[in-house]
């Protein structure tokens, strides 16, 4: 192991994080606030660099696979050690576990949060959180692809270890300047959410706070309120539900619609297809389902203002479905008082996920697309059993590795859903308001980076009730959802550790 190279690499990421809270730091001194929570972690942050520059001196550039997936871990539990501290020094939290969970879920882009009033929160505290989901959105290391070239990195490795979805497209083929396109959509479609909010007449501070979270489909807002509360307008709603589809985009894709112009790929993508296949049938079931509950078809007339309840049922479904599919987290209303018979589909839109190659969590679009052709195919081989039958899917085969390696990825994936509920029934989630339901959805919004669960832990309330030890499992969930589970679970292995 190269563990100068390794030391080197989160030395630089911590300077980053350091920049990011010396943003919040300034913010904090333009509105008058206490700059305190903010100066201490930041010095510490740059002596901790420093420390590892000087430590890493004479390092090789030269990183295997090995280094590559210790960094990636690494980098997420450092990222949110060090920026827990703003939280505990401000008094937002009172503990390490509620500290560490918040981060966490910031830099994972979950969105849970176990801070019960967020309006009474300072503005620096507001923008930390938005700020550790916009960075985490995109990836820590992804960003820093562009930049570690710089320092003699192999920046190939760090890609492979934290890229998500079993199939990746190069932009380019230096990873680097793949990193710096994808970069750049990003960084569009934020500053188009922003001047889209301020047009519906959201104030400056909330418009980049919710422009952050929703382009990292984290979910972290400025309010306790769900939106419709807080807002009450139905145009922002209708904006965030657009960039929260766009964010679920696979981001390869949108830079080859918006800046090649390959219209046609756009349409064609297998994936995407896929992807609004799930949220347009769920959406229309929701909707058919509110408008069954909430219309009185006896007095159904077109006069009597009855469109309202539809538009209302429809916009509260379409975003409701988008912001479980693309684990955004934001809610206008409270799903969990809707009928019992959705329960399940929006269990599964959380499961399901959007496009690999996007900034949301779940088990990924792509994946689906892909066990659909392996059903299919096994079921065509089962009628002519001598044919050749190769799994496509947008025109390329689908070789046996990536297979094995999805059949391991849902195997993980599931065992860690049920170990995650197990381990919260067992030990952490308090009695008050607890049922094995409860447990469960926890777990599915930990691994899947949705951030509100079902039941008593839906976007009504926070996560604060919850004891230490779920909270540190929730960390856990958060972590290896994240990272799509394999970048953690191997360093748990024997053979990682051998030469």
């Amino acid at each position: 192991m190269n563990w100068k190279l390794v030391i080197r690499i989160i030395g630089v990421l911590l300077s980053i994080e350091a920049g990011l809270m010396a943003v919040c730091m300034v913010l904090g001194y333009f509105y008058g606030e206490s700059i305190y929570p903010f100066v201490c972690p930041t010095l510490a942050a740059c002596a901790v660099s420093m420390l590892f520059g000087f430590i890493s001196r004479g390092a090789s550039a030269t990183m295997g696979r090995k280094e590559g997936y210790l960094v990636v871990s690494l980098s997420w539990i450092a990222f949110s050690f060090v920026g827990m501290f703003p939280f505990l020094l401000s008094g937002a939290l009172p503990d390490v576990a509620s500290a560490f969970f918040e981060t966490m879920s910031g830099f994972t882009s979950t969105g849970a949060t176990v801070i019960d009033d967020c309006d009474a929160q300072p503005h620096s505290i507001l923008m930390w959180r938005s700020l550790s989901q916009w960075i985490g959105g995109i990836g820590i290391i992804f960003f820093t692809i562009a930049i570690l070239p710089a320092f003699g990195v192999g920046e190939v490795k760090l890609f492979a270890a934290e890229a998500t979805g079993p199939m990746h497209n190069k932009v380019h083929p230096r990873i680097s300047v793949t990193a710096k396109w994808i970069g750049t959509v990003y960084l569009l479609l934020t500053a188009l959410c922003i001047a889209s909010l301020l047009v519906c007449g959201m104030n400056p501070f909330d418009a980049v706070n919710y422009s952050f979270v929703t382009t990292a489909t984290g979910g972290f807002g400025t309010h306790s309120a769900m939106l419709h509360e807080a807002f009450n307008s139905p145009a922002i709603e209708y904006v965030l539900s657009f960039f929260m589809f766009i964010s679920g985009v696979n981001y390869t894709l949108i830079y080859y619609t918006i800046l090649r112009g390959h219209i046609r790929r756009f349409f064609h993508d297998a994936e995407l297809r896929c992807f609004i296949a799930i949220f347009v049938s769920v959406t229309l079931v929701c909707t058919a389902s509110l408008v069954y509950q909430r219309v009185d078809w006896s007095q159904w007339s077109l006069a009597n203002g009855q469109w309202s309840v539809l538009e209302l049922c429809f916009r509260e479904s379409l975003f409701t479905v988008l912001s479980l599919q693309t684990t955004t987290g934001l809610a206008t209303c409270d799903y969990t008082t809707w009928p019992i018979t959705l329960m399940p589909p929006l269990l599964f839109v959380m499961f399901a996920g959007a496009c690999s190659g996007s900034t949301s969590g779940g088990f990924k679009c792509v994946r689906w697309s892909i066990i659909f052709r392996l059903v299919r195919s096994e079921l065509q081989r089962i009628l002519h059993p001598r044919a050749v039958l190769p799994v496509k899917m947008n025109g390329q085969v689908i070789s046996p590795q990536i297979i094995h390696t999805l059949f391991a990825f849902v195997a993980l994936f599931t065992g860690s859903l049920f170990l995650g509920a197990f381990l919260l029934a067992l030990f952490g989630v308090s009695p008050e308001v607890f049922d094995y339901e409860d447990a469960l959805g926890l777990a599915m919004a930990s691994l899947s980076n949705v951030g509100p669960g079902m039941g008593y832990y839906g976007p009504a309330h926070s996560w604060a009730i919850l004891s230490p030890v779920a909270k540190w499992t929730c960390s856990a969930l958060m972590l290896i959802g994240r990272l799509e589970i394999f970048p953690v679970l191997v360093l748990f292995t024997r053979s990682f550790w051998k030469r």
